[in-house]
């Protein structure tokens, strides 16, 4: 536990000291986030409370600022955007955790693990219902409108993919789309909102967007390859859960596209299996192959579309950290 704890304060350092060109904006969206997320209710105030303690990296609202400082300069309309995105992340999570029935993240019990499915549904719904609201405090309805687009584009991500549960004849362009929707489209959202609200045109708009979504697809393969072979202690989270509910992610995708009729017919048997040897099983077949490295020049490719992206902007801090972003999230860790 103390390795873990020292792993974790670790990384904090490290992403507060990436995030240092916009330290001030970040600094006011947390506060922001700690005075919206209450309640009079003591039972409700320490679940919201605690869900806000789930939260990791702030990437989210990371990535509203810098688009921000890197087309023009931030505002106050910026800082409350990040606050409303990393609520609607934060919902997510809380979903998630539901769907995959995780015990942990962030080396904290998840709002089901605390206190049960129902609760957690309850938090969730508090969490996006509070970010509209707060959303509406601005004075055009811009970004409520985008949101909304982008957070239906991630809820029917989710449903795909939970309709693509134990379909093992998924194919890689369907894995993608699935992802665009249910990372990506929240991370893309995130960028064109920190471009726009700092005046930037639509041709720089439009960069931003497809340096989010890029980024956001890069993040969620090194996500699903964590998934498959990370360390939970280290990394505070349930792992193994796509298996569990019969996902299949990149590298399993790849492992059985360049299998043998037979060698597909024994690995299908294996994910199909709810006996939790057999599924270990699966990491020998993927040492075998070449799904992991597959799925990590996958990764790096969206990543270097992404970095591409964000050298075209403008000279800068802001500009800088968004390269680093792109390199960062296929060598991640946690």
């Amino acid at each position: 536990m103390k390795q873990a704890t020292r792993e974790q304060d670790a990384l904090a350092r490290h992403w507060k000291r990436l995030y240092a060109p916009i330290a001030d904006e970040l600094a006011a969206s947390e506060s922001l986030l700690r005075s919206e997320l209450t309640s009079d209710d003591p039972f409700v105030d320490g679940l919201v409370k605690h869900a806000y303690r789930l939260g990791g990296k702030r990437l989210r609202p990371a990535l509203v600022l810098l688009a921000g400082k890197a087309a023009g300069k931030t505002s106050r309309e910026h800082v409350v955007l990040a606050t409303v995105l990393e609520m609607i992340h934060t919902a997510t999570l809380v979903h998630d955790d539901v769907l995959d029935e995780a015990s942990l993240r962030r080396h904290r019990e998840t709002i089901n693990a605390r206190s049960d499915n129902e609760a957690s549904v309850l938090v969730g719904d508090f969490l996006f219902t509070h970010s509209f609201y707060l959303a509406s405090s601005l004075d055009t309805t811009y970004a409520c409108r985008r949101i909304g687009h982008s957070t239906n584009i991630v809820c029917a991500g989710e449903l795909r993919q939970i309709n693509s549960r134990g379909n093992f004849e998924l194919t890689e362009a369907e894995y993608l789309s699935i992802i665009d929707a249910k990372t990506a489209e929240l991370c893309a959202c995130c960028c064109r909102l920190g471009g726009h609200y700092a005046g930037a045109s639509e041709a720089v708009e439009e960069s931003l967007d497809r340096y989010g979504r890029n980024l956001g697809i890069a993040f969620q393969i090194a996500d699903d390859m964590l998934d498959l072979v990370g360390d939970e202690a280290s990394m505070g989270k349930s792992l193994g859960t796509d298996l569990e509910k019969q996902k299949l992610t990149l590298p399993l995708i790849r492992l059985l596209s360049e299998s043998s009729p037979d060698e597909r017919v024994e690995i299908r048997e294996l994910l199909a299996s709810k006996s939790r040897a057999d599924r270990s099983q699966i990491a020998l077949w993927l040492e075998r192959g070449d799904g992991m490295e597959y799925a990590r020049q996958t990764a790096r490719r969206y990543a270097d579309l992404a970095r591409v992206e964000a050298e075209a902007l403008p000279a800068g801090e802001a500009r800088d950290v968004l390269v680093s972003l792109s390199e960062l999230v296929v060598s991640r860790q946690d």
